[in-house]
């Protein structure tokens, strides 16, 4: 079974790599939209896989660093695209979430990334 677990942060970011005169080259922001799932056995004690709360507290010194910053900024999001950004949430998460089966990013309402681990 995989059940998730939600987050929003605003951040701003650019895109350096993108051709000159893109409109993602220029400093712009999002409300970005994380979900963390995770993946296991439902304990027939307590009905679930693992406290809601639990993940949100793993969550949360990579929400801090994320949270109105400039992404930019944070070593290895040199160039936030949402592909890298699902992928260094993945590698923040999955050695304190083994559980972890994929995370997914929303950058804006209608777009996004999936991220499976490698």
């Amino acid at each position: 079974m995989e059940l998730f677990k939600e987050f929003t942060f605003e951040a701003a970011h650019l895109l350096p790599h993108v051709p000159q005169g893109h409109k993602c080259g220029r400093l712009h922001g999002h409300s970005f939209r994380v979900a963390i799932y995770i993946e296991g056995e439902v304990d027939p004690y307590t009905g679930w896989i693992r406290d809601f709360g639990e993940i949100k507290a793993i969550f949360k010194p990579i929400y801090d660093r994320l949270d109105h910053y400039y992404l930019n900024d944070i070593p290895g999001l040199e160039n936030p695209t949402s592909e890298n950004l699902s992928k260094w949430i993945w590698q923040q998460l999955k050695p304190q979430l083994p559980e972890l089966s994929r995370v997914r990013v929303h950058e804006t309402c209608t777009s996004g990334c999936e991220y499976r681990g490698d």
